[in-house]
């Protein structure tokens, strides 16, 4: 068993001085502890929603969000403008770039895609 050295202050314990190997044990426990306190408040505050790597990765390289997002789903421009109710050339200046798209067209397009608007109206290259 480990020697643990008290240290007394006015007559009452004040600081334990501990062997190294004790201490990294202690340590040890107390990250594990707080590691599955993180999850469980993950669990709990977790809406669901994920973005899978290969987005991400996607828009962080440049890639437009609706484009990204389009691939992952593995729809083609046109199946995609069909689901959303526009044109597969308008989806098409959007992913380019050549229009912004607006907030309704955006909205029809993130609900046929199955994502939160705020994800389809990101910066290409941006990891926010």
């Amino acid at each position: 068993m480990s020697k643990v050295r008290i240290i007394e202050k006015n007559g009452k314990p004040a600081f334990a001085v501990i062997p190294i190997d004790l201490w990294e044990r202690v340590r040890e426990a107390a990250e594990d502890a707080e590691d599955a306190l993180d999850l469980e408040r993950f669990d709990r505050d977790d809406d669901g929603f994920r973005v899978p790597l290969e987005v991400v990765e996607s828009v962080v390289a440049g890639m437009h969000p609706v484009r990204a997002w389009r691939e992952s789903r593995g729809l083609t421009q046109e199946a995609l403008a069909e689901q959303a109710g526009v044109s597969a050339p308008y989806v098409s200046q959007i992913e380019s770039g050549k229009r912004i798209g607006a907030v309704r067209t955006l909205s029809r397009i993130a609900a046929a895609l199955e994502v939160p608007l705020d994800e389809l109206t990101r910066e290409p290259g941006s990891d926010a």
